[in-house]
């Protein structure tokens, strides 16, 4: 969803509402009549994926349906499935795949007019299995985008259970309070019969297309946790399936309420001052802690440089981060400090024009930078080969302009020292790692450690033992 940091939904007119008289009408019109929202399980469609990572294991990629390839499409995408296995991430988490409203509508993927059926743009409900067919057979889960705040204004729950929004005095149903989201209207949690339609409209989608997850759209405003708590809980209940969740938030309360995963907001807003504004390389490290309130020992905060957000609205990670070799740097700090990798499609081709909303008229262009491509999967291997890299906690050594730290699980050790300036930087190397020895993961070889390490512009070091 176009989160609290995008404007993409740029303010609107809102179009008038009229009322088609037809006959003699009475003054007030009759209430429409309450249709019981369905509760039967669908058949489940393949079998259920066993590879599912565990949530700590995950390193996720971010499909943009209508911009990912020349059609924009499923098959596009299952085309590519062995080109993102090659990357080294292993849970493909699919953009809406819903239909789109056409009232008040400017095309957005995240007005949903129907959550249980398949947006025809992109193809069929058999397309889509075999995308999630191919993907488990590449080892890749697959997550879909859940919005749970709010509908298109033509969802048939508007006129089959206008109970079920945000009103006001009227009766007219709102769109989301305090937002510019004018093509959307505001689904109202008080509502059981609503809840219940919406957590077995994703339950279904588990069933129907052997799903593994849900990225959940714009959790945290509206959205009350025993809400996601009560969604959680009857997903948590489909026994033959492992699923992952994410909630595009950041309040404790989410881990609470069962999300595996917490959206790092704060992590890419402190970076961008690190890179954008000459801030200390030494302001990330208290987020290991902030960010983290509330989580267990395997509950994860998702860590990126870009998504589909702030792609559009800020620029790709080349603008922000000071060229290829700025935006690789950046990364390293994402994946390797604390938390799970995010990939968004096209930052690893090394795309200089953002993808704009409604993400239609820009196509990724796919193998214009090998060299970018080869970086993200030597970073990846090596963190997919260290148990430190993927899990322990970091042991802070970061000045203004290095940041610095090692993270140990047994007898794994890793030293990651990352340039965040463009310009070479002498790192004066703490008593306690001086005159130590390592392999380096990326390119192997030995390497001593001494008593300063003259790092190169946006340059980066991952050493392990």
């Amino acid at each position: 969803m176009l989160t609290l940091r995008t404007v993409f939904k740029h303010s609107r007119v809102l179009a008038a509402l009229a009322w088609l008289l037809i006959g003699c009408q009475p003054a007030v019109p009759d209430a429409p009549t309450p249709v019981a929202p369905t509760t039967a399980t669908p058949a489940q469609y393949g079998t259920p994926y066993a590879g599912v990572p565990n949530r700590e294991d995950a390193v996720i990629y971010q499909v943009n349906m209508r911009a990912f390839s020349q059609n924009g499409n499923f098959a596009g995408v299952t085309a590519r499935l062995d080109s993102i296995k090659a990357i080294g991430v292993n849970v493909l988490y699919l953009m809406p795949i819903y239909p789109v409203g056409a009232l008040k509508s400017v095309n957005s993927p995240y007005s949903v007019k129907d959550y249980t059926a398949v947006n025809p743009e992109f193809g069929t409900l058999d397309d889509l299995r075999t995308l999630v067919d191919g993907a488990h057979a590449r080892g890749l889960a697959v997550m879909l985008d859940w919005v749970a705040n709010h509908t298109s204004f033509d969802h048939s729950w508007i006129t089959a259970h206008p109970d079920w929004y945000l009103r006001d005095g009227a009766g007219t149903v709102l769109s989301p309070p305090n937002t510019n989201y004018t093509d959307v209207a505001q689904l109202n949690f008080s509502s059981a019969p609503m809840r219940l339609a919406m957590v077995t409209a994703m339950k279904s989608w588990v069933y129907m297309a052997n799903v593994d997850g849900f990225r959940c759209d714009y959790s945290d405003p509206v959205i009350p946790p025993d809400f996601w708590k009560q969604a959680i809980d009857t997903l948590r209940n489909v026994k033959t399936h492992k699923l992952l969740l994410l909630a595009e938030g950041t309040r404790s309360a989410n881990f609470t309420s069962g999300f595996d995963y917490n959206f790092g907001f704060n992590f890419y807003g402190a970076l961008r001052n690190v890179y954008e504004r000459n801030g200390a390389a030494t302001g990330l490290t208290p987020l290991n802690t902030s960010e983290y309130v509330g989580a267990n020992s395997t509950q994860q905060v998702v860590r990126y440089t870009t998504n589909h957000d702030v792609n559009g609205t800020d620029g790709t990670p080349v603008a922000l981060y000071g060229g290829n070799a700025g935006a690789m740097s950046a990364f390293v700090i994402a994946s390797c400090l604390k938390g799970v990798p995010f990939v968004y499609n096209g930052q690893e081709a090394g795309m200089t024009v953002p993808i704009t909303f409604p993400f239609t008229t820009v196509k990724v262009q796919w193998g214009q930078h090998p060299d970018v491509k080869r970086a993200y999967q030597q970073l990846l291997a090596a963190r997919a080969a260290s148990p430190a890299l993927q899990h322990a906690a970091p042991v802070a050594y970061s000045t203004n302009d290095v940041c610095a730290f090692t993270k140990s699980e047994g007898s794994d050790q890793a030293l990651v020292l990352v340039n965040v300036r463009n310009a070479p930087t002498q790192y004066a190397v703490p008593a306690a790692l001086a005159n130590t020895n390592w392999t380096n993961a990326l390119q192997g070889g030995s390497v001593t450690v001494g008593t300063q390490i003259l790092l190169p512009a946006y340059g980066y070091m991952i050493l392990k033992k």
